[in-house]
């Protein structure tokens, strides 16, 4: 008996608890199956909180309700929220009066013997300390609400922080695009006279920048951002909020009172007195009137913080869609901006090419024209150029013949050729881009 795990769960939304026995390497999944076969709650709107406020993990198995420790493992509870309500309809009915404590609560002022309302009293002091553990218990479920709710809200502001610093950083970036894109258009349109040009290529950076614009729109967080402060300004109202500490003092004070009524009672002798129950009485409907208004006020603060969670939880995927907005117009802004700059530098390519090839044919012409002059030129006695009919076409020296400068030219012709081919194939290819 000492060794057998018992799980209590206290059903927040009936404020009854019930008790399972667990069986050895019983699944959290199955532990839930008897849960829902007991409350009627399915498994699928079932949230099991420990008193900290930490959910149940499905992957361990259903013995982590039990903790060890030195209060005992019959001293923890397991608190069950149903997910589809975020409204709790209490005060619930306290709970039943027995027999004997409901014949006095009837009729307070019938004499019994003191033996007898001994017993009597007892069992209604062990009323009235039920109803103070009852709303105690409660209590500490609205208590897992709340610090359940705070691990939300942390990981709420954690991806609040995250969305910002990306929205910023799209910021900079779309704001670094526009005045370079800007400037590549200015200085393009001041070349393009006497420089290369390329209507497709000028029609995509405009493009580019139309669309931009558009990429601006996903750094547009200012809806969310709003309604994230908004609940942050809630949830603080609800820490701050006289509901949310422990307002059982009259509960405790009315359950002291009983017991020193009936310790008074207990100092008695047993002689054939006879009493009536009229104080213990009015106790016991004091302490009923107590719990059902503290525990009015504790599911009206208990519906206020799962409307506050179930806000959160219908945020998260907003901001995870928001994120990925962020996140594609950041690719697309990185990618356009990679590829306006390899054009630039194809540009570039283009314009070092013809440069190239301007003054290799200008170097080349230079280099025929000059051989063929130095054979123009006569030689006379006196070292003077003197034109002469005949010594105007010299005679080729020490082997040299017209066929190897015939045969030079064809070769400087040639790479001049394949020069303009690979300038027209460059201008080609960047129109095609």
């Amino acid at each position: 008996v000492l060794f057998l795990q018992i799980v209590h769960i206290l059903n927040m939304t009936s404020a009854k608890i019930v008790s399972f026995l667990l069986h050895p390497e019983e699944s959290l999944h199955s532990l839930q199956n008897r849960i829902e076969f007991e409350t009627g709650i399915s498994t699928g709107n079932q949230e099991l909180l420990l008193e900290t406020g930490i959910c149940l993990d499905p992957r361990k198995p259903a013995s982590q309700c039990v903790i060890d420790g030195v209060r005992g493992w019959d001293s923890y509870m397991v608190y069950l929220f149903d997910k589809s309500k975020t409204v709790y309809d209490g005060p619930f009915a306290s709970r039943s009066l027995s027999d004997c404590v409901n014949y006095i609560v009837q009729d307070s002022k019938i004499q019994l013997p003191i033996s007898q309302l001994r017993k009597v009293w007892a069992e209604a002091v062990h009323y009235v300390i039920g109803l103070k553990e009852d709303y105690s218990r409660l209590f500490q479920g609205q208590r897992a609400a709340m610090l359940s709710l705070l691990r939300y809200n942390a990981n709420l502001i954690k991806m609040k922080n995250n969305m910002v610093s990306a929205s910023q950083q799209l910021k900079a970036k779309l704001e670094f695009f526009h005045q370079s894109i800007r400037l590549d258009l200015e200085r393009y349109s001041d070349q393009m006279a006497y420089g290369i040009s390329s209507e497709k290529m000028l029609k995509a950076w405009k493009e580019m920048e139309e669309k931009a614009y558009q990429c601006a729109q996903a750094e547009d967080i200012g809806y969310l951002d709003e309604q994230i402060m908004a609940l942050h300004t809630e949830i603080v109202e609800l820490q701050k909020s006289p509901y949310a500490r422990r307002q059982g003092e009259v509960m405790e004070s009315l359950e002291q009172r009983a017991i020193d009524l009936y310790k008074q009672l207990k100092t008695r002798p047993p002689d054939h007195a006879y009493s009536d129950s009229t104080d213990m009485v009015k106790i016991i409907v004091q302490t009923v009137q107590s719990q059902d208004r503290v525990l009015k006020e504790l599911f009206g603060h208990l519906s206020k913080l799962l409307g506050c969670k179930q806000k959160i939880i219908d945020l998260l995927p907003e901001i995870e869609v928001a994120l990925n907005n962020i996140k594609e117009a950041d690719n697309s802004v990185m990618q356009m901006q990679g590829k306006r700059q390899r054009e630039i530098w194809h540009l570039l390519k283009i314009a070092c090419t013809q440069s190239s090839s301007r003054s290799l044919v200008s170097s080349s012409l230079e280099g025929t024209a000059s051989a063929p002059a130095a054979t123009w030129l006569p030689q006379s006695s006196s070292g003077n150029a003197a034109p002469h009919p005949l010594s105007s076409l010299a005679a080729p020296k020490d082997g040299e013949n017209f066929s190897d400068v015939i045969q030079e030219n064809v070769n400087y012709l040639d790479l001049f050729r394949s020069i303009l081919q690979e300038l027209r194939q460059e201008q080609n290819s960047m129109m095609v881009s």
